[in-house]
């Protein structure tokens, strides 16, 4: 794709991002809170923390460990809720899938289930906030797997307490592209069926997508930003269901349920 088409796209995504996510898009334009900034000062939504988290105790910015993929920088941001104070020394834990939709750490992995990444430690790491609430991570863009839309899961921990168990999501526009036309993401033998429009996550814990991240394009990577409002008190974790869960909704216009604002039904 030419360089000016891809540009003219991702600011579309990035346009859509912003007003879909009004705590994200003040991360990224201000270090201190603003008139105007409201919206991040509210509780970021708690989420389950899927079944694949594990702590390696791993201090770092740079967690890809060589994994192939477009490279993303990932900045999340800690503030009180409602006073929208800079929590500084927080505590600041991401892991997520790399692009073929595999997990570190865990046997069972990849699309037929055969693969074991047990004792592996890639695409996971732990940041300390500095004194504005910054915590910033070095990525890539995430892939995805059977069952679930793009994310990247995140704790943040104040003495040693949870306070917040979530998941950020991706504009699906960008994703669609990244998963159409990179090498890293295509060839996949099962069709990307579940999207942000039909995540039992995205739509249950975050209806309001408070969660959803901003993305912009730098000169060799993608930005992603988000402020996580949290609460001094200890979180209780949210628990999976158990047993087997429904099926995700058809997306009958997958247009529709990729580009926000199009007037169309995508059930």
């Amino acid at each position: 794709m030419a360089n000016a088409t891809r540009r003219g796209f991702l600011g579309l995504v990035s346009t859509s991002a912003a007003l879909l996510a009004p705590s994200a898009r003040a991360a990224s334009e201000a270090v201190t809170p603003s008139a105007g900034a409201d919206d991040a000062c509210i509780l970021t939504p708690q989420s389950e923390s899927g079944p694949y988290y594990l702590d390696p105790k791993l201090v770092r910015a740079d967690i890809a460990e060589g994994r192939p993929g477009v490279p993303l920088s990932l900045r999340l941001r800690v503030i009180e809720a409602g006073s929208c104070t800079p929590i500084s020394g927080a505590r600041v834990d991401i892991w997520h899938c790399d692009a073929r939709g595999i997990y570190s750490g865990y046997p069972g992995q990849s699309d037929d289930h055969k693969v074991d990444q047990t004792g592996k430690t890639f695409l996971r790491g732990t940041q300390m906030a500095d004194n504005s609430g910054w915590a910033g991570f070095r990525t890539i863009y995430p892939g995805w797997y059977a069952g679930r839309a793009t994310h990247v899961h995140f704790k943040v921990f104040l003495d040693e307490a949870t306070v917040l168990t979530g998941q950020t999501f991706f504009p699906e526009a960008l994703n669609e592209f990244i998963y159409s036309n990179v090498p890293d993401y295509t060839g996949r033998p099962k069709q990307r069926l579940v999207i942000n429009a039909n995540d039992r996550v995205a739509t249950e814990a975050d209806p309001d997508h408070r969660a959803y991240c901003a993305i912009k394009e730098e000169r060799d990577h993608y930005l992603a930003t988000l402020t996580l409002a949290v609460s001094r008190k200890a979180a209780a974790p949210v628990e999976m269901p158990t047993g087997k869960l429904p099926p995700a909704p058809w997306i009958k216009d997958r247009l529709a349920a990729l580009v926000p604002g199009l007037k169309r039904t995508p059930f």
